[in-house]
């Protein structure tokens, strides 16, 4: 229980890192772009080989995977659908299009973003007793970025710096608990139900990297995104594969 705990807090800490590179070193647009390509690449890899295949091989029978796809999918579509009429919209925005955004519905977006995969790193903790270094790396790694490119908004939407900071503290407990919530709450589910789980954070995932992740890394890294986005999927492939 406790290892769940301290590894989300682990992949969580990335989004202060990521706050605090922002808010003091400044970072280039394409830079950034081209990182949060990276991180995109990284994330598609964990969805296919530690969430989809995971969930694949511990499935009961046929429908677990497909189901949890959609319905991951589907809740990430609707969730966000909300927070962007309330004012999250551009929670991710290096521009600082957030000035317009409500703060409670940056915050609310940003966790909705989290917790699917924080779930995950707290269920490869309960299946194999450590933590999957590959889901480890992809998190942390699609989290850094995000957070370089949101607070870089938020600063230029006028958000004070303790402001900032302190937000993403709260995401980073979110994650933490999560987590832990992951390793909790499965501790005694069927083959079936895990793999429901896994599969419901890989379609959350992916309509994440396409609604926000990948739109943002394009604008601004261009069509090296291409090229960066392999890049991340073939170092977390090889994380993987030497695990």
């Amino acid at each position: 229980m406790g290892a769940a705990l301290f590894w989300g807090a682990v992949a969580g800490s990335s989004l202060v890192l990521g706050a605090l590179i922002a808010i003091f070193t400044p970072v280039s647009m394409r830079l950034l772009g081209l990182v949060m390509a990276f991180g995109g690449g990284v994330l598609i890899s964990a969805v296919a080989y530690e969430l989809v295949g995971e969930a694949f091989d511990t499935a009961d029978g046929p429908w677990a995977v497909p189901l949890g796809l959609f319905a991951g999918a589907m809740t990430f579509f609707v969730g966000d659908t909300l927070i962007d009429r309330y004012g999250g919209d551009n929670r991710k925005s290096s521009s600082g299009e957030q000035a317009s955004g409500s703060p409670l519905a940056i915050v609310l977006g940003t966790v909705l973003d989290g917790i699917p995969e924080s779930i995950v790193l707290g269920l490869t903790v309960l299946q194999g007793g450590v933590v999957s270094a590959a889901m480890l790396a992809a998190v942390f790694l699609s989290n850094l970025p995000e957070a370089i490119a949101a607070t870089s908004g938020l600063t230029r939407a006028g958000w004070s710096r303790w402001n900032t900071i302190m937000l993403w503290l709260l995401v980073a407990l979110v994650t933490a608990l999560s987590s832990l919530a992951g390793y909790v709450l499965f501790d005694d589910a069927s083959g079936s139900a895990i793999a429901f789980v896994l599969a419901f954070a890989a379609g959350a995932i992916l309509t994440m990297l396409a609604d926000t992740m990948m739109p943002e890394a394009f604008d601004h890294g261009g069509k090296l995104v291409g090229l960066a986005t392999t890049l991340g999927f073939a170092v977390a492939f090889a994380i993987s594969a030497l695990e």
